[in-house]
C-alpha cells in the first residue's frame, strides 16, 4: 500500500459502533423478581419469634426491599446475651409475638393504601385526570414492648415508607421519652442502634431494670431430733440390741437447744419506667419455747433451764425432768409416779409399779405381779416375767427382749422376740422377727399387722390371732364397765350402813369415781362409735393382716367377724380379708 492510501485510511477510518452501557442495560432489561422468602426463626432456639408465612412484617420487608434495594433479613431474637430469665420466656414469648404482629398489621395497612393510590395513579394516566393524590410519607418508627413485670424493654425500628425521615439517634430516645422509659438503659446499644446497617426490622433488648428480691424467711436450727425413730433393727444374726434403743435424750442446765436464724429484708428493684418493685421482708419464726426451757438474751437460741430429757410435743421443745435409779424398784425405792421420764438401771420386783408420764427404760426384767405405765415408750431390755397378774401399758410404743404371761395394752407397736401367753392388745403392729420370732399361746390383738416367724406350736396349743379394730379402747371400755359395778355394789353397802361422818364422806368418794368412770365410758364408747364407722368406709385390704413363716395347727385367726381355724400346719402363710372371707395366700 502506497503512502498516500495509509495516510486516507487512517484519516477516514469509519468509527466502531459504541457499545451500550452496561448499566443502561441491566436497566432496560431488568425484569423484577419476587423477593426472597424470609427464613424463619430457628426451631432449635427458644429465643427466636416465629414469622409465618402470613406475618406482616414479611410484607413491610419486602416493600423496604423494593424502596431501598437490598434489606438484611429480620432478626427477631429476644435474648441474644442470655440474661432473660428462662423461667419467664414462654410467657414473654407470646406477648410479644401477639403485640409485634398487631403493629405490624397496622403499619402494613397504611402501606397498602399508599401502594393502591399509585396503581390508581397510573390506571388513569389515559383517563381525564383525576384530583391529586398525596403520596403518603412515614417516618421510621421505633417501637417497644415491655415485659409484664416492666423489668424488661425491647425495641424494634421500623422502616420510613416514602420520602420518609430514616431513624436518628435523637428520634429513639424521643420515643424512649414518649414511653417513660428511663431506668436500666443500654445506651451502647442505642447508640449503635441508630447507624447500623441491620438497624430495621432487627428486635433489641434496650433496657434492663432491677428485679425485687424478697426476703429469706427465718429458720430454726435443732440440736435435738424432733421425731425419734422408734424401730429396732436386727442384725445379720436375727437379734436386736435392745441395749441400743436410747428414747431419752439428755440435756444439761444452760445447753443449747435450738438456735434462730433471723429472716431477712427484702431488696426492692426498679422498672425499666424508673419505678419501684416492692419486695417482701422474710417472715419471723418463733422460738419453739416449751416447758423448762427458756431463751436467750440475745432471743436466738433455747436453752434449757434444768436438767433433763429433751423431747418436742406438739409444737414446742421441752424438757422433762429423769428420775434416775441406780438399781432396782423395791423397798429401797417404793413404788415410782413420776411426770417425767424414768430410767431403772436394774429390775421392777414384783409387787411394785412404775408410773411415768414420759418414757421408761427397764435395764433389767419387769418381773411377775409388777405393774409398769409408760406415757410415751417402753423398753425393758431382758424382758416381761409375768405371773397373769402383770399389767403394763404404754402410750406410744413397746421394746421387750420377750414377754411371758403378761398383758399388754400398747398405743402404738409392739417389737419383741418371742410372746409366750401373752395377752396383748395393740393398736398399731405387732413385730416379732427377730430371735426366735414366735407366738405361743394366748391371745394376740393389732389392729394393723401382725408379723411374726412362726405362730403356734406343734403341740397344736390354742393360740388366738385378731386384727382390725381397736383394741385397747374395746378392752379399756370393758375395764370401765367391769369397774362400774364394783362401784355400784360398793355404793349399795354404804348406803345400808347407818348414817355418820365417814359414811358421808365415803359416799362423796364413791359418787367422784362414778362420776370420772362414766364420763370416761362415754368418751370411749363414741370414740368406738367413730371408728367402726371409718371402718365400715374402708377397704378390705386395709382391716389387718397376718404374716409369718410357719403357722402350726391349732391357730385361729379373726378378723371383724370372720374367723378361722387352722387345721394343719402352713408355710409361709399370709392371711388378709377378702370379699367378706379370711384367706390364706
Amino acid at each position: 500500500m502506497s503512502f498516500k492510501d495509509k495516510i486516507s485510511s487512517i484519516l477516514f477510518r469509519p468509527k466502531k459502533e459504541e457499545e451500550p452501557d452496561e448499566t443502561l442495560l441491566e436497566e432496560q432489561t431488568h425484569i423484577p423478581q419476587e423477593a426472597p422468602e424470609i427464613p424463619a426463626a430457628v426451631p432449635d432456639d427458644p429465643t427466636h419469634l416465629e414469622m409465618p408465612s402470613d406475618h406482616p412484617i414479611r410484607q413491610l420487608h419486602e416493600l423496604r426491599q423494593k424502596e431501598a434495594g437490598a434489606l438484611p433479613y429480620p432478626r427477631l431474637c429476644m435474648d441474644e446475651d442470655g440474661t432473660f430469665p428462662s423461667e419467664l420466656l414462654d410467657k414473654e414469648k407470646n406477648r410479644l409475638q401477639a403485640s409485634l404482629k398487631s403493629v405490624c398489621g397496622t403499619r402494613w395497612k397504611a402501606a397498602k393504601g399508599r401502594t393502591r393510590g399509585k396503581h390508581s395513579k397510573k390506571k388513569a394516566e389515559s383517563e381525564a385526570p383525576p384530583a391529586e393524590e398525596e403520596e403518603l410519607v412515614m417516618d421510621a418508627r421505633p417501637w417497644f414492648h415491655l415485659s409484664t413485670d416492666k423489668i424488661y424493654a425491647w425495641m424494634l425500628i421500623f422502616p420510613p415508607i416514602g420520602k420518609g425521615a430514616e431513624v436518628t439517634r435523637d428520634m429513639i430516645y424521643q420515643a424512649l421519652a414518649a414511653q417513660n422509659i428511663s431506668y436500666g438503659l443500654d445506651t451502647t446499644l442505642l447508640d449503635r442502634a441508630a447507624h447500623d446497617r441491620e438497624r430495621y426490622f432487627t428486635l433489641y433488648l434496650v433496657a434492663k431494670g432491677k428485679p425485687a428480691f424478697d426476703g429469706r424467711n427465718g429458720n430454726i436450727v435443732d440440736y435435738f431430733p424432733r421425731a425419734i425413730q422408734r424401730v429396732l433393727e436386727v442384725n445379720e444374726f436375727g437379734q436386736v440390741d435392745y441395749t441400743a434403743l436410747n428414747l431419752i435424750c439428755n440435756v444439761e442446765e444452760g445447753q443449747e437447744i435450738c438456735h434462730l436464724i433471723r429472716p431477712t429484708e427484702g431488696e426492692p428493684g426498679r422498672t425499666v419506667t424508673n419505678q419501684e418493685v416492692p419486695a417482701k421482708s422474710g417472715k419471723a419464726v418463733p422460738l419453739p419455747k416449751g416447758r423448762n426451757t427458756e431463751i436467750s438474751e440475745d432471743g436466738d437460741t433455747l436453752i434449757a433451764s434444768m436438767p433433763g430429757h429433751v423431747e418436742f410435743s406438739g409444737s414446742t421443745f421441752q424438757v422433762k425432768p429423769v428420775l434416775d435409779i441406780d438399781g432396782d424398784v423395791d423397798f429401797s425405792t417404793g413404788n415410782i409416779k413420776f411426770v417425767g421420764d424414768v430410767n431403772i438401771k436394774g429390775d421392777v420386783l414384783s409387787g411394785f409399779s412404775v408410773k411415768a408420764m414420759g418414757n421408761i427404760y427397764v435395764g433389767g426384767v419387769v418381773e411377775a405381779g409388777s405393774t409398769v405405765e409408760a406415757g410415751g415408750d417402753l423398753t425393758v431390755v431382758k424382758g416381761i416375767l409375768g405371773d397373769g397378774t402383770t399389767v403394763i401399758r404404754a402410750g406410744r410404743c413397746i421394746f421387750a427382749k420377750y414377754i411371758e404371761n403378761a398383758t399388754i395394752f400398747v398405743r402404738e407397736n409392739l417389737q419383741t422376740d418371742c410372746i409366750v401367753n401373752g395377752r396383748i392388745y395393740c393398736d398399731g403392729e405387732v413385730l416379732i422377727r427377730s430371735g426366735r420370732g414366735s407366738i405361743i399361746g394366748g391371745r394376740v390383738w393389732a389392729a394393723k399387722r401382725v408379723s411374726a416367724s412362726a405362730i403356734g406350736a406343734k403341740s397344736e396349743v390354742k393360740t388366738s390371732v385378731a386384727l382390725g379394730g381397736m383394741p385397747c379402747a374395746t378392752l379399756e371400755k370393758d375395764l370401765v364397765r367391769k369397774k362400774l359395778k364394783n362401784l355400784a355394789v360398793e355404793m349399795e353397802k354404804l348406803e345400808a350402813q347407818l348414817d355418820s361422818p365417814a359414811k358421808t364422806s365415803l359416799l362423796g368418794k364413791v359418787r367422784m369415781k362414778i362420776s370420772v368412770s362414766e364420763n370416761r365410758l362415754k368418751q370411749l364408747e363414741e370414740e368406738l362409735d367413730n371408728g367402726q364407722m371409718e371402718m365400715k368406709n374402708q377397704k378390705e385390704q386395709d382391716s389387718g393382716r397376718m404374716e409369718c413363716g410357719v403357722a402350726y395347727a391349732g391357730t385361729e385367726i379373726s378378723i371383724g367377724d370372720e374367723f378361722l381355724r387352722l387345721r394343719q400346719e402352713t408355710h409361709q402363710c399370709v392371711a388378709k380379708l377378702l370379699c367378706d372371707e379370711i384367706v390364706l395366700m
